[in-house]
């Protein structure tokens, strides 16, 4: 427990400041890995974050293909988004109804597929709004609706995963409480967390030049999605996306820097226990 702890503080001291982030009590994550390996359907549900630049669930499709022969793995994703929206906003019961959301696709050749009504999902990805989780009003609300959204999805066969957001560029204290909500919630409820947030701190302390947020300091830039999607494939994995050939457009040494970045952070937050 002590390595968690200590790395996750680090993690923070990147954000912020090592004296204040050390002065601040920070969980362990229980949930280090998903309990399906196999997991192949997944349903995102949140905001304008996993929107943006064409949707996240998206990027990691592209970050699957990109990998090494060896690590790629079936994976299909439906995109539930709100702008705005926190857990309370989404109906998530209405999403798992026989026939409706995800009941068909379509193949690389545009052919419809119809996907199997018996589970749709394996993996619920779930996002608040960006500041629900510590907001003097709505943080209750979200450990409501975080304890119920993972229920209705474990009702339907389904693991609920926590997706871990940023602080707002010019509001850096934000990670440690993000942190902090978001991991306890997960606790809570036996689920994972992505922790782009602590991604995103560590960029900014070591990479200032590298821009993540668009002019509005909270949505982000197609350096911050990438940085986020490498941060999900790495934590739902337990893979390293360094030696992926994805880059999105971004610079290749910029991009081999930001998988590289998510790698380390998700190690760190697990405590250095995600698979081999």
């Amino acid at each position: 427990m002590p390595l968690r702890l200590s790395t996750l503080a680090c993690l923070l001291a990147l954000a912020y400041g090592g004296a204040q982030a050390q002065a601040i009590a920070q969980t362990a994550p229980k949930v280090t890995r998903l309990q399906d390996p196999a997991a192949a359907r997944f349903m995102w549900v949140g905001n304008s974050f996993f929107y943006y630049n064409n949707g996240m669930p998206a990027m990691v499709m592209r970050l699957m293909q990109g990998a090494p022969a060896a690590d790629q793995r079936p994976y299909q994703a439906t995109m539930i988004t709100m702008g705005g929206s926190g857990f309370d906003w989404h109906d998530m019961e209405s999403y798992f109804r026989p026939g409706h959301v995800g009941a068909y696709s379509f193949d690389a050749g545009n052919n419809i597929v119809f996907n199997r009504a018996n589970k749709l999902y394996d993996t619920v990805v779930m996002m608040d709004c960006s500041q629900c989780p510590i907001h003097p009003t709505l943080s209750r609300v979200f450990t409501e609706y975080a304890r119920t959204n993972s229920e209705t999805a474990r009702r339907h066969g389904a693991e609920p995963v926590f997706f871990m957001s940023w602080a707002y560029s010019d509001k850096p204290g934000m990670t440690a409480q993000l942190a902090e909500a978001y991991t306890a919630a997960a606790n809570d409820n036996n689920a994972l967390v992505i922790p782009a947030g602590l991604a995103f701190a560590r960029v900014v302390a070591e990479r200032p030049d590298l821009e993540l947020y668009q002019p509005d300091k909270r949505h982000p830039t197609l350096a911050g999605s990438y940085l986020a999607a490498s941060t999900a494939y790495a934590a739902l994995y337990g893979r390293s996306p360094e030696e992926n050939n994805f880059t999105a457009g971004l610079d290749a040494d910029a991009a081999r820097y930001l998988r590289a970045a998510a790698w380390r952070t998700v190690q760190a937050y697990v405590g250095g226990a995600a698979t081999q």
